[in-house]
């Protein structure tokens, strides 16, 4: 799932915003605590973000920090780094600027079977289940059944879905560009990584190639659709981390 960190050139602003949004913020902020209280939740909670891409204002908390946080194999939960929660800031950003477009789309709403096999995926990450349960359990989830872990994954999906839609099936790779990525880097590359072993044929090498370059673009795609996004959205800070 795309969790790029590019900061492109969004037009970020550290609070300083009018009351009427603020008050909202702070209605929306209340209701959530009451959730995460009847939850039982032992993270102390704040605002951190808002996003707003003409669709509606997106509330990130650090809850939702650390929910990016806990779902990244090696990263450390019970003493965050500030990397760490600035970097999955800018992932979460990202990814709310993705969904309020995805939602334009209903049609590619996931189904229950892909946010199950998504779950899936996201376990082999981790040494164990047992492992990555816990993780969870450390940042609020009760199990891999907790309706807002699965929320959570049903978002990713709707991202991953909604970047296929507009990416993924339109990409082409074309014959030439085969050739050259063989001549100009997969050759150079083989041999310097394996000076005794015979260079596979381009037709052997094809498929490899077709799928790097496939995946080269889509990133480049996106990362463009994201800079022009972030462009045009309202992104505010109200608490650094």
């Amino acid at each position: 799932m795309y969790q790029s960190e590019k900061r492109g050139r969004a037009k970020i602003r550290i609070k300083g915003q009018g009351a009427t949004l603020l008050s909202l913020l702070l209605a929306a902020f209340c209701l959530l605590c009451s959730s995460m209280e009847a939850r039982a939740q032992k993270v102390a909670d704040r605002m951190v973000a808002t996003v707003n891409s003409g669709v509606r204002t997106d509330l990130i908390t650090y809850s939702d920090l650390l929910w990016q946080l806990a779902l990244q194999p090696s990263t450390p939960l019970a003493n965050p780094r500030s990397e760490d929660l600035n970097s999955a800031l800018q992932s979460l950003i990202n990814q709310r600027l993705i969904l309020q477009e995805a939602e334009k789309l209903p049609a590619i709403a996931p189904s229950d079977e892909e946010v199950k096999a998504a779950i899936g995926e996201l376990v082999k990450q981790f040494p164990s289940s047992a492992e990555f349960v816990e993780r969870l359990r450390m940042v609020g989830f009760q199990s891999i059944d907790d309706e807002q872990f699965k929320e959570i994954i049903r978002r990713r999906v709707a991202i991953e879905n909604y970047l296929n839609f507009r990416f993924r099936y339109f990409t082409v790779v074309t014959p030439q560009e085969e050739a050259n990525f063989y001549t100009q880097v997969f050759v150079p590359r083989f041999k310097s990584r394996n000076p005794d072993r015979i260079v596979p044929t381009l037709e052997e090498a094809r498929e490899r190639i077709n799928r790097r370059l496939t995946e080269s673009k889509i990133e480049a795609d996106t990362d463009a659709f994201l800079d022009s996004a972030r462009e045009s959205a309202e992104i505010i800070i109200l608490s650094p981390v």
